[in-house]
Parts: structure tokens; sequence; C-alpha cells
């Protein structure tokens, strides 16, 4: 098997890379963006919550461009557009334009993260083989949550928000000189699919990843409010589940390529209800840490089970459709589920929060039922390939 095709080879890394840069440039505006916008260009909480939510709904609804532009154009247009309009992000921060430049430059972030993510997840699959679909998705995603993770970091060392804007154009930019350098051989259909806009074997396990998701924005939004009254141990247990996240994703993301992903799955649901449950019942920081630490590692193996199981039913071509699809479904539970979280939290108590995110693992356990076919999974392109041995 040649590895410029498939395998973890250099062009494999450059992409991890790549996206690692990509998201560390939007995670350095992150923590100076809502005090530039509060305090420099006076505008008020509620312009705050604005700037900050008005990504989700762009980068929701360029998921639907994204993928036919993968499919149609190539991976790597549909990575480089992500990168530039990411680049033009940081470029809008820059410009005199007052809270309107706030509200351009996330449009343009949200945007280009859709692409972004589309084009490097499925060319990364691409690259990799659909039999290792799973490993290549958590390499990915382990460049995705360290720029995210180191982002903020970097943000706070450079202490403005014009330093953190130029920091994002800066990345973006080397990250898109990266990519020039990196050859796709991918060859778009001749002849494009045709049907609806949301194909039907799409939406059990669109569902199933955005019932799993319901405990990303209760994590983030609450976990540190909700622990603060329990020792304080929030700041720790929130690092301990992204930690988690980060190393599982890395080390451990080839284990749906070797077993039935629907075994990953249920595990991975399972250990996240125990996580929110314990976390829950507002234990000691011991045991909150710990607690948060099995969520991150449980919450590691639905997304990739998920996505693999759907790729590889899913013909090349049609990758980035399917990438940006179940994405899709992501950014919309996870918006609407912050405000239910919200609601729910002000009415019950922050417990609440977290009992709602179980209860949503529940109906993805359902919903299973209905994404995982009894008996070996077979990849729509090639058999023989998903019964290669994996070579690392």
């Amino acid at each position: 098997m040649s590895q410029t095709a498939k395998g973890f080879g250099p062009l494999f890394w450059a992409l991890v890379g790549a996206t690692f840069l990509g998201f560390l440039g939007m995670g350095t505006v992150l923590p100076v963006l809502a005090p530039h916008i509060r305090h420099d260009l006076g505008g008020s909480d509620r312009t705050v919550g604005f700037a900050i939510g008005i990504f989700s709904f762009v980068a929701l609804g360029a998921r639907l461009f994204s993928g036919p532009l993968a499919d149609r154009r190539g991976r790597k247009i549909a990575f480089l557009t992500g990168l530039f309009s990411c680049g033009l992000a940081g470029g809008a921060y820059l410009l005199p334009l007052g809270i309107p430049g706030a509200y351009l430059g996330r449009s343009l972030q949200g945007f280009g993260e859709a692409c972004l993510y589309t084009g490097a997840a499925a060319w990364a699959v691409e690259l990799a083989g659909v039999e290792r679909s799973s490993q290549a998705l958590g390499f990915i995603s382990s460049g995705l949550w360290g720029g995210i993770s180191a982002g903020p970091v970097v943000g706070q060392w450079l202490g403005t928000f014009p330093r953190a804007a130029a920091m994002q154009l800066v990345a973006a930019g080397l990250a898109f000189l990266l990519l020039m350098f990196v050859p796709e051989h991918y060859t778009p259909s001749p002849h494009p699919r045709k049907g609806p806009w949301l194909p039907k074997s799409m939406i059990a396990p669109g569902l199933a990843i955005g019932f799993v998701n319901v405990a990303l924005p209760v994590v983030t939004g609450f976990l540190v409010l909700h622990l603060a009254s329990h020792g304080n141990s929030g700041p720790a247990a929130f690092s301990a589940f992204a930690g988690l996240i980060l190393v599982s994703r890395f080390f451990l993301g080839s284990v749906p390529d070797r077993i039935h992903p629907r075994i990953t799955y249920y595990f991975g649901i399972a250990v996240m209800a125990g996580g929110l449950l314990t976390i829950a019942s507002g234990p000691r920081p011991v045991i909150a840490v710990t607690a948060a630490a099995a969520l991150g590692f449980g919450f590691s193996f639905p997304w990739s089970s998920l996505m693999s199981s759907v790729l590889k039913k899913t013909p090349a071509n049609e990758h980035g459709m399917a990438v940006g699809m179940l994405s899709a479904f992501y950014d919309l539970f996870v918006g609407v589920s912050s405000f239910a979280a919200g609601e729910v939290s002000s009415r019950f108590g922050y417990p609440s929060a977290f009992i709602m995110a179980a209860v949503a693992l529940v109906v993805a356990g359902g919903l299973g039922l209905i994404v995982f076919p009894h008996g070996p999974e077979v990849p729509s392109d090639s058999k023989e390939a998903y019964l290669e041995p994996i070579e690392l």
C-alpha cells in the first residue's frame, strides 16, 4: 500500500499540522474577544452574546456548502477556503469597523471553521484509507482540540486583542502556505450526487451525534459554576475533561477501526453517563476531577464511532457531504442545548443540566440501535480494503 495514498505519512501529518494552526488562530482570539467588545468597543453583554453565538449559526449554514464543495471541487479547495476565511476574520478584527467588525470577524470564523474541518476530515480519510477512518479522524480531532486548547494560552500571553487578531491572520496564513505544498490525489466524480439535500441515511447518525453532544455545552458552560460550591474544583475538572479528550483521540483513535464501532459507541456513552451523574451529585474535588476525566474519556469515542461507520458505508465522492451534514447536526444540537441547559439550570439548579445531558445519552443509545447494523461493517467502495490488516 502506497503511503502517499493510504497511510499516515508526511502528507497526512501536514494536514494535522494545518488543522492545528487553523484552530490555534481561532482559539487565540476567544479569551480576549469579549473584553474587547465590552470595554474597547463599548458593547453590552447582549452584544457579546450575539457576537459569540453568530459563529455557530453561520457554521451551521456553511456545513451545507462545505460538503458539496469538498466533493465537487476537492478536499484541498474546501480546506484552503476555510483557512482563507479564517485569515480574513483576523483582518476584519483589525479594521476600524467597531462592533460590526466583530460580527464580521465571527461570521468569517464560522464559515471558515465549517470549510476547514470538512476539508480536513474528508482529506484525512482519503489519505489514511477508509478502513482507518476512525484513527484518521482521531488525529484530526487532536489537532483541532490541541489548537483550541493552546489558543487561549497564546491569546492571554499576547495580551491585547489586536495582537491576538494578528496571530489568527498569521496562523491561518502559515497553514495555507503549508497546504500549498501538499498534493491532492482526489478526483471528483463526473456524476455529482443527486437527491435530497438531507439523505435519509444521515438522519439517525446525525441525531445520535446531536444527542451525544448535548453534554458539551453543559460542561463548558456549567461545570465550573456547579463545582464552585463543591470544593471549587471546576477548573481542574475542566482541564481533566479536555485533556482526556485530546489524549484519547490521539492514542486510541484506532479502536473503532479494530473492533465494531457499535461497541466503542455504547462504551463511550455509558462512561459519559456515569461521569455526568457523578458530577451532578456534587462530589468532593478528587471524585469530581476523576468523573470529569472519565466524561472526557467517554466523549472521545461516540463521534469517531458514528463518523467512521457512516463513511465506510458512503461512496468516497460523498464523504464531504457526510462530514458536513453530521457536523451540521452537531452545531444545531450544541446551539439549542446551550439555551436549554441555561433554562433548566435557572429553574432547577446546576445539577439538573448534567442530568439533562445524561437523559440525552439514553436517547442517543436508542438511536444507536438504528445506526449500527449487526455483523461486520464493509465500506461501500472496497470490501477487500476493510479486511486488510491495519498497519501503524
